[in-house]
This record gives structure tokens, C-alpha cells and sequence, in this order.
């Protein structure tokens, strides 16, 4: 039988490649991103009395409506901002098939999507797959930092789609109220949607604001935002997550996500709604995070690494410049199987495998482990 791959440049993540070497060489993974600590213990129980109760069967296809309106009021709440329960939100299966849902629903063959590098590796094979034609921008190392007369150089009546990220994964970079009033003022000129993958929001250092494209008019109207439950409640397994956008948009969105996964974990929806009724539970999260960033931080004083304390998210970024010369991924491999410690090579994150030396470690962990990984860095 013969058959042509949609995909052919496309193997196996890099996540998983990781994770894998780790496991075969019993190396500590700060590579794939997920925690190795428990869920709240009250989001657990919550679960578990929604299946007693018995919330088994499909939720609606848009959601539950519960947490579609504790959702509504927390957007309200954290940025001043109306949303419709009804005709605005959707909860999706985790944030990845959120932005998949959007670009599926909203790119047609020929379009243009500007993309920002380093990027999230699910965007690139969902432009593929729809016949769309990526436009690439790169951070300015070492702060990755947006060059805006780069990004409207390439921006054209062709382009459909400009794809956002905040905080960015990666780096740990955030984009300021200056880069949404820049994005903006393109958004207006260009007449693109935007697709804005916000899924670590409340994973935000140093008293800082996340600027989400929400809080904005000109991006609001024309704008599909994505958030992960998994990312921010230690639970990447379940797979929740939503997807936020104008009722024009939510339309399209919803006449793929149907056919995609037509409803998603009924009692898991009935426990979150109920769960965040205490807004504490996804506001302490910042604090929580960054004491685990500064628990690694601190296990690396002595290393000869440089490092750029990151922004936001649960990464950090290493670069390995005055260590090694070696490409990022023989370095990795190396860090793995010599040294004990997984991570992931930047380069991963660019089309063109672009290598300024920097890894990516994930300080999802608990405090005993990132002072063991700590430890084991500081030797090299």
C-alpha cells in the first residue's frame, strides 16, 4: 500500500526523545515539562465526588456550563475584562489542542502565519497540516527580546495569522504593554487574527503583570486565546485546558473542535468549577514557582553556566557557551548520559535547528531534586 506522509520532516518530539534517554540512563528529567509532585489533594477529592455524583456522561460540547461562567468571572476579576460564558469559551483537551483547533478552523491553504522563534513545537506541524505558510521571526538572544521593525518587515496582506506567546516557552520572556500596544497597532494595519498561547499566566516573577491580548480592544476583537488547566494545577495528564475568543471566532472554533473531540472530561470540569471558587488557589502560583526557580538558582551559583534569571513559566535557560562546543543536542546527550541530568536543546525550537548554546530545564520539581540536578550541573 502506498502512502505519503503528510508530515515528512516530522519524527518523534523532542520531549519524548529526552525523556526517554533519561529513563534509559536513570538521569534526573528537567527536560520533558511536567511536575514530579501531586495535584492539590482538594481538586482530587473534587474529582472524585463529581464521579460519585455522577457526572460520567458527555458534557456539552462547549463545556460545562458551570465552569465556563467561573472562568467568565475570573477573566473579569484578574483583567477587568467581559467575557460570554456561552458564546465566548470553549474547554478544550489540553491548551495544544486548542491552538490546533484554531488553526485548523481559521488557516486555509496559501495563508501566512508569522511566527516567532524559539517556539512551542506543536505550531509548525498544525501550519503544515493545514496547508498554511509559516513566516519566521527570532527573538534577539540572550533576553529574547521582540525586534518589531523585523516583524512588520515581514507582514503582508498575505498574512492571516500572527501566533503570540506569553510567557514564552522557551525563554521565560514576557512580553511588556509596550510589545501588545506595538502588536496592536500591526494587528490594525495587517487585519490578522491572533493566536495567543497564554498557558503559563499565572506563572509570572517579580511582581510582574501578565499582558494578556485580552486586556487589549484592538487584539481582543480579533484574537483567540488559549490557558492550560494542566500547566498551573499540576496536572498535564488530564488534559484541560480553553480556548477564549469572540463569538465570530468561537463559531469557527467550534465547528472543528467538534468533530475533534466533540466534549472533553466531564467530572474533571465539574471539579474545576467548583475548585476555583477560591482564586487563591491559581493566584499563590507565582510565588510558588518562583521560589522554585530561585531553589535552582541557587543550586547553580557555582556553576559556569550563564544564566538570565527567567521571567515566567516553570523553565529556565542555561547557555553552556564558556563549557562546551559542542552542538546543543551532542550536549544534552552528554549532559544525560555523563553527568545524570536530562534537558532540552534549544534548537529543537527553530525551523532551521538555530544554536546559541542554550538548554532548557524545567523547575517543576520538587526542591530535593532541582538541588540534586543543581549539584550535578555545578560539577561540569
Amino acid at each position: 500500500m502506498h502512502t505519503t506522509s503528510k508530515l515528512p520532516n516530522t519524527g518523534t518530539s523532542i520531549f519524548a526523545v529526552m525523556s526517554k534517554l533519561a529513563n534509559e540512563v536513570g538521569a534526573i528529567n528537567l527536560a520533558q515539562g511536567f511536575p514530579d509532585f501531586s495535584p492539590s489533594t482538594t481538586l482530587m477529592r473534587l474529582v472524585n465526588e463529581a464521579m460519585v455524583e455522577g457526572h460520567n456522561q458527555y458534557a456539552p460540547m462547549p463545556g460545562v456550563p458551570a465552569l465556563r461562567r467561573c472562568l467568565s468571572d475570573k477573566i473579569s476579576r484578574l483583567y477587568n475584562v467581559t467575557c460570554d460564558p456561552d458564546s465566548e469559551i470553549t474547554i478544550t483537551a489540553g491548551a495544544t489542542q486548542a491552538l490546533y483547533t484554531a488553526i485548523t478552523a481559521l488557516i486555509k491553504k496559501g495563508d501566512e502565519i508569522l511566527v516567532i522563534e524559539p517556539c512551542y513545537d506543536s505550531y509548525l506541524p498544525a501550519i503544515e497540516l493545514n496547508g498554511g505558510i509559516p513566516v519566521f521571526v527570532k527573538l534577539r538572544a540572550p533576553r529574547f527580546e521582540i525586534d518589531w521593525d523585523e516583524i512588520e518587515s515581514k507582514l503582508s496582506s498575505r498574512t492571516s495569522m500572527f501566533i503570540m506567546n506569553t510567557p514564552h516557552n522557551p525563554t521565560g520572556a514576557l512580553w511588556t504593554a509596550s510589545d501588545m500596544a506595538q502588536l496592536s497597532r500591526l494587528a490594525e494595519k495587517y487585519d490578522f487574527i491572533v493566536l495567543s498561547d497564554e498557558v503559563y499566566e499565572h506563572l509570572v516573577f517579580e511582581g510582574a503583570n501578565h499582558e494578556t491580548a485580552l486586556k487589549y480592544p484592538a487584539l481582543k476583537k480579533r484574537s483567540l486565546v488559549c490557558f492550560s488547566f494542566g500547566k498551573v494545577f499540576h496536572n498535564t495528564g488530564w488534559k484541560m485546558g480553553y480556548c477564549v475568543a469572540p463569538e465570530k471566532l468561537t463559531a469557527e472554533f467550534r465547528k472543528v473542535h467538534q468533530f475533534l473531540v466533540f466534549s472533553c472530561n466531564t467530572p474533571v470540569q465539574h471539579a474545576l468549577a467548583n475548585f476555583l471558587d477560591d482564586p487563591n488557589e491559581y493566584l499563590s502560583l507565582n510565588n510558588f514557582f518562583e521560589n522554585k526557580r530561585d531553589v535552582l538558582l541557587e543550586s547553580l551559583v557555582d556553576s559556569k553556566f550563564d544564566i538570565i534569571p527567567t521571567a515566567g513559566t516553570y523553565f529556565q535557560l542555561l547557555n553552556y557557551s564558556s563549557i562546551s562546543d559542542l552542538d546543543d543536542m551532542s550536549f544534552c546527550e552528554r549532559l544525560a548520559r555523563e553527568h545524570g541530568v536530562a534537558a532540552i536543546p534549544i534548537s529543537y525550537f527553530y525551523h532551521d535547528r538555530h544554536d546559541d548554546r542554550f538548554i532548557r530545564l524545567c523547575f517543576a520539581k520538587s526542591d530535593q531534586t532541582l538541588r540534586e540536578a543543581g549539584k550535578l550541573l555545578s560539577n561540569l
